[in-house]
């Protein structure tokens, strides 16, 4: 059975790709972010992916009764690696002029990670989520996605040939079994381990099985749907659930899980019953839609690193930046996809030349990497800990002074130098539980301050884990810890109730809405501080003076654009020091009103250390320490420098209250 063209597959990935990179522009009309669900595109991929790989290699079975592993993994060569080497190749120069050293460092490795086939396991293993703030500074986070693909493409089709050969009659009980087994296994990690379970390839595989399962139906049976009434109606019905999905979902959404059956369901639809008669199938065929469907793969692989890259400039950026970038992705896609992606797969070229010429560029890629970190290692800054761990029995130290480490990753940005400190010889007595995880915040607050009528807030369960673990090691220690809480809390708390009732209350001058909220992030500590009759105080560590502050990014762009001028650690350019970060705005108000209420109704419980007053004077607050060296790594976690402040004045208010 011959695979034949169709048409309306291009048109699908049109509107998979279009709902990415609108998601990803983060495009908003009135205040309302378009397609807040458009990452649900990349499932769309998968599913084409599954179904387009499966008939391949089940024709080519059932034509020739054999499969050639060799032309087969020849294509996917072809087909991916050219126009992905290509990307990163032109984006290597711009990353080293745009990023910070820690952030080159951090490029280089995914660029790497991502030439094996492996770069969703080093994003996860980083600790990355990719709806945070910081994923929409990462170049090349949105390879995951092509790793989760061609890890399908190395492991599916040896799987495939074997069951086809050995136990071909249970062929498609075998397909819908992994496709079950890996969908119940994705809906319990979306609440358990929602970043493995995002990235992983198990937790994906039923979404490229959707795919396979279709393709072994159309091969078996030798066509598609013939039910002409079906053929009419059904594409517009998987049209309508993929819509549905790029509109109602999002970022709170568990995600891959049972919720995520509406768009494959769509997407499934859309394949199995379009018909060149019906409506939906002629607008998928449209020139337009092929064309650019044509090129989808080229603008995913652009879109990304450009928006990246244009967000770094400019942190305040505008609809008309966004709408810049986008027609930068579209210049930069259709070039690529004429000179790199179209020939590479032309048989005219023999596979030698093609893989001669991408081990050369492999080459290139890794030199150039490995030779400009190497010179940016005098300007590497020594970071905090940004790592986490849940575990409530995780001790530091083994001195008998114990106190908490509770909070997200600004609990930990500082935990390299508290270790430290902790193992230095003038605080041997000290010891500390860690209780942290990255992006996670974890009060009760967090899902009882929604407006009525409004969906809650969904933690899952690693953050909801922490609560959880602070309650039970405030139970079951001998004596009473003091409780560090390092928080940006109600900031997380005011943005992602934001994104619930398009609102935005921390950028917003409402200081009304966001004091109500910062009085039920405090109510939420004393009640925790009571119920485990808490006698010592407790510490509340202030917001940073560089959370998202553009001011901090106006000063690394004047170090990156003139770097060949200076040529001196980032330490020394004082040239550049004219960006200091204003002590004003939200972010100000913000912890004055969190000050103020700690100060005049919790002064009995607790203790607010105030970093505006470490860091800043009068009028404004530094990016350098007094050694001149930065205490910010990016634009709100502390460097281990920049951290010992905060460490060395937790520590004086904990010997004074032991």
């Amino acid at each position: 059975m011959k695979n034949s063209y169709r048409p309306e597959i291009d048109g699908l990935r049109t509107i998979a790709v279009i709902s990415v990179i609108i998601y990803h522009a983060e495009i908003t009309i009135n205040n309302i972010k378009l397609f807040q669900g458009g990452f649900i595109g990349v499932d769309i991929f998968f599913v084409i992916s599954g179904y387009l790989i499966t008939s391949i290699i089940l024709n080519e079975l059932i034509d020739k009764n054999s499969f050639s592993f060799k032309n087969f993994y020849e294509r996917r060569i072809r087909r991916i690696l050219p126009t992905l080497l290509f990307v990163i190749l032109i984006s290597i120069p711009i990353a080293w002029v745009k990023l910070s050293p820690n952030d080159f460092l951090n490029f280089s490795k995914s660029a790497l990670y991502s030439l094996g086939f492996s770069s969703n396991i080093f994003f996860w293993y980083s600790g990355q989520q990719y709806e945070a703030e910081s994923a929409l500074l990462l170049p090349l986070l949105h390879t995951w996605s092509l790793s989760v693909e061609e890890q399908f493409y190395i492991f599916f089709p040896i799987i495939l040939v074997f069951v086809f050969k050995y136990f071909k009659k249970y062929l498609i009980h075998i397909l819908i079994f992994g496709f079950v087994v890996s969908l119940i296994f994705a809906d319990w990690a979306s609440g358990n381990h929602p970043n493995a379970n995002f990235y992983f390839l198990p937790t994906r595989g039923w979404e490229l099985l959707a795919g396979s399962i279709l393709a072994h139906f159309e091969t078996s049976l030798g066509y598609r749907s013939k039910n002409n009434k079906l053929n009419l109606i059904l594409p517009g019905v998987g049209i309508l659930l993929i819509c549905y999905s790029y509109f109602l979902f999002d970022h709170n959404t568990f995600h891959p899980s049972f919720y995520t059956l509406i768009p494959i369901i769509g997407t499934c639809l859309v394949i199995w019953y379009s018909d060149k008669n019906e409506f939906i199938t002629k607008i998928l065929s449209t020139n337009l839609f092929v064309k650019i469907g044509l090129i989808s793969y080229s603008l995913y692989l652009w879109h990304y690193p450009i928006f990246a890259l244009g967000r770094i400039k400019n942190l305040n950026h505008s609809e008309y930046d966004k709408i810049s970038w986008i027609i930068i992705t579209i210049i930069c896609s259709i070039i690529s996809y004429f000179l790199i992606e179209k020939p590479s797969r032309k048989k005219i070229y023999k596979f030698k030349s093609i893989f001669i010429s991408i081990l050369f560029i492999f080459l290139i890629i890794a030199t150039s990497l490995f030779y400009l970190n190497f010179k940016n290692k005098k300007d590497i800054i020594k970071s905090g800990d940004h790592g986490f761990s849940t575990s409530p029995n995780q001790l530091i130290g083994k001195g008998n002074k114990k106190f908490i480490i509770f909070g997200d990753s600004h609990a930990t940005h500082s935990m390299g130098y508290l270790k430290d400190f902790i193992f230095s010889n003038e605080e041997k007595d000290l010891s500390f539980y860690n209780v942290t995880h990255t992006a996670c915040i974890s009060l009760p607050s967090i899902t009882n301050y929604v407006p009525k009528g409004k969906k809650k807030f969904k933690l899952n369960k690693e953050c909801i884990n922490l609560y959880k673990n602070i309650n039970q090691i405030l139970k079951s220690t001998e004596k009473e810890p003091v409780v560090f809480l390092y928080n940006t809390w109600f900031k997380n708390i005011i943005k992602n109730n934001s994104k619930t009732y398009n609102e935005n209350l921390f950028f917003s001058n409402d200081m009304k809405k966001n004091k109500i909220i910062i009085k039920a992030i405090l109510d939420d500590i004393i009640k925790l501080r009571r119920m485990n009759n808490i006698k010592k105080k407790w510490i509340i560590i202030g917001i940073s003076p560089g959370s998202y502050n553009y001011e901090y990014n106006g000063y690394m762009n004047c170090y990156y654009s003139n770097r060949s001028k200076f040529n001196l650690p980032i330490y020394e350019i004082e040239e550049c020091d004219k960006t200091n970060l204003k002590k004003n705005g939200s972010n100000f108000e913000n912890h004055q009103i969190f000050k103020n209420i700690v100060n005049s109704e919790y002064d009995n419980e607790l203790v607010y250390v105030d970093t505006y007053e470490l860091y800043c004077n009068e009028n404004y607050c530094n990016n350098f320490t007094s050694q001149k060296k930065l205490i910010y790594d990016d634009h709100h976690h502390f460097t281990y420098e920049g951290s010992k402040k905060i460490v060395h004045k937790i520590i004086e208010i904990f010997n004074e209250t032991y």
